[in-house]
């Protein structure tokens, strides 16, 4: 049975509060909870927005997310329109917010939400690189060696990467990436997005790690290219005349095996060829 509350995911601000979506002024006002990361964040927010709370406000965050959770779905359940806010973007993303989703989706409450502004989007639209296709990775791990890990499992990711990182991690993380990835993979660096001092740092990792190095403040994302597509194959004239001779032994002919050996490999047919006349000549014969 569907229950009649609803829970709303409210996308905020990342910098700019003209940048809250016209909706958020309504939902703020007409919500039973609003349930807040940051209530004196919160506060800030509304009285930029010149709105008043109409509801009960919670606090929400990583440290009580857990137990907070079955309250806010019992009030859904018992048919209230809960509020969910961060501190800035769309809960559930690198936000608290799963925990409640999850468990509203498990009771059949309705889950909507008010877009808003993104960290994520807005960084990969503004660095420069590939966004046809890209993937999200929030936080690396603090330690060394467990970000690492997380870094080698991406290493031939051809997608576009974008990571959150703080600003007194950013200097390990950038040379951790270009330990990876390679000093001349192409990133960008954008720190506080869409406020006063908003900064995009473009280059190579092996760049941006010196630039780093000195110490960045503010809101930070991380933006990567991804791995380049895989060169042909290089392989030696026995191997290009095997293949050719397995193909033979399939039942193609000699002359379409050439072509699709050189094709597969990336190199030219008359390379093929040679190598299978070679493979052939009988050797130098005994003195």
């Amino acid at each position: 049975m569907t229950s009649s509350g609803t829970l709303v995911l409210a996308g905020t601000p990342i910098g700019d509060t003209a940048d809250a979506p016209p909706r958020l002024a309504a939902e703020l006002a007409a919500a039973d909870v609003v349930a807040a990361e940051d209530t004196r964040r919160l506060r800030r927010l509304t009285r930029a927005l010149d709105v008043q709370v109409g509801g009960r406000v919670v606090s929400y965050f990583e440290g009580n997310e857990s137990a907070r959770t079955p309250e806010l779905v019992e009030a859904l359940t018992g048919g209230a329109r809960v509020l969910l806010v961060t501190d800035a973007g769309m809960p559930s993303v690198s936000d608290p917010g799963y925990r409640l989703v999850a468990a509203a989706v498990e009771r059949g409450v309705r889950v909507t939400a008010v877009p808003g502004p993104s960290a994520v989007l807005t960084a990969l639209a503004l660095s420069g690189l590939p966004v046809d296709r890209f993937c999200f990775e929030g936080f690396l791990p603090r330690k060394r060696g467990e970000r690492l890990t997380r870094l080698k499992e991406s290493e031939r990711e051809r997608r576009t990467l974008v990571y959150f990182e703080a600003p007194h991690r950013l200097g390990d993380t950038l040379a951790a990436m270009a330990e990876v990835f390679g000093a001349e993979r192409r990133a960008a660096v954008c720190r506080e997005l869409t406020k006063t001092y908003e900064e995009i740092r473009r280059g190579s990792l092996e760049q941006l790690t010196a630039w780093a190095a000195d110490g960045v403040r503010g809101e930070i994302t991380v933006v990567v290219e991804g791995a380049a597509p895989p060169g042909p194959e290089e392989l030696d004239g026995p191997e290009l005349a095997r293949r050719v001779a397995v193909r033979e032994e399939a039942g193609e002919r000699r002359k379409e095996a050439i072509a699709a050996v050189a094709r597969d490999a990336g190199v030219p047919k008359r390379e093929v060829f040679d190598a299978v006349v070679a493979a052939k000549s009988p050797g130098p014969g005994p003195r």
